[in-house]
């Protein structure tokens, strides 16, 4: 089966869809993006049921729930790690989004069973998160210091120094802002709708006190679009560290690796438990990711007992 962005199904397979999509939207709390990723993971998953059943069949077999088991989902999860060569990440957020459809399937009475509860996620090596090196971040902040303005070049800083995440940052309220001589901290309500206090450096409260000094908006947020002179969105502040980066020849650094940098950096020093509250992680596994060696650190750890 050739993977299609959007591929097409049976009257059955879009009504089911359509179906799943409704409670989405009506009674599950998620952003647009996530109810977009859930639908779209479903849709390849019935458009492949569709195609690999009606192979070799006169007529077309169209998807309905109740005609999938638990082979049929290990068939999958298959051929996206061997037709389609994904990594066990992607495999596994495959396999997540099937488990949350099919046990809404069950709770809506259109199952007797739940297929995919007995599957298993795909196996993989934790390994540190991207983040980028002490050079790169130096090149980082030099682009921005001599191209850059200073909105720009305060939610950098304040990215690297705090490690919230960009629609953290996009929600910043100058009312989320606690600063002091000595000390201070913002307001996130990050994931979950969960609140936290993330402690301000002397870097970051130099930073943000100046350009509060130079800030001519009346807006109550934080951070504005030049353009429009809005809300900055996600999407604005992709490009505004996608900009820099490209600038400084470092293709591949997004919004998420300034966060994997504090994290990293305060990993080295500060106990898990407190880089957890500080990064609003809610297990300690996610946060101890930040203390696997990087490829770099293994690297080095190596060439230390090399005999040339």
């Amino acid at each position: 089966m050739k993977r299609s962005a959007i591929p097409d199904l049976s009257r059955n397979g879009e009504q089911s869809l359509t179906q799943y999509e409704q409670h989405l939207r009506v009674e599950v709390d998620l952003s647009p993006a996530s109810i977009r990723n859930y639908l779209s993971d479903v849709r390849q998953f019935m458009a492949w049921c569709e195609y690999d059943w009606s192979a070799g069949q006169e007529d077309q077999m169209v998807f309905a729930p109740e005609h999938v088991a638990t082979p049929t989902i290990t068939a999958y999860r298959a051929y996206l790690q061997d037709k389609r060569k994904l990594k066990p990440a992607s495999v596994n957020r495959y396999l997540v989004s099937l488990k949350r459809y099919f046990n809404w399937a069950g709770e809506s009475g259109l199952i007797q069973r739940d297929p995919a509860r007995p599957v298993k996620l795909v196996g993989e090596e934790k390994r540190a998160p991207h983040h980028i090196t002490d050079r790169e971040e130096a090149a980082l902040m030099a682009m921005v210091e001599a191209m850059g303005n200073r909105r720009d070049r305060t939610i950098i800083i304040l990215m690297l120094h705090t490690g919230l995440r960009a629609g953290e940052v996009c929600s910043l309220k100058h009312e989320n802002l606690v600063i002091h001589k000595r000390s201070g901290y913002v307001r996130v309500t990050g994931k979950g709708n969960k609140y936290r206090e993330v402690p301000l450096n002397i870097t970051v409260r130099k930073a943000l006190h100046e350009y509060l000094a130079a800030e001519k908006s009346d807006s109550e947020w934080l951070f504005n679009s030049t353009r429009t002179g809005e809300k900055l969105t996600t999407r604005a502040l992709g490009y505004i560290i996608r900009k820099y980066a490209g600038f400084a020849q470092l293709p591949n650094v997004r919004p998420h690796d300034l966060r994997h940098r504090f994290g990293y950096r305060m990993a080295q020093t500060v106990p898990l438990h407190r880089l957890a509250q500080i990064m609003g992680h809610d297990s300690l596994d996610t946060t101890m990711l930040y203390i696997q060696g990087t490829a770099q650190d293994l690297q080095q750890a190596v060439e230390n007992i090399a005999w040339e």
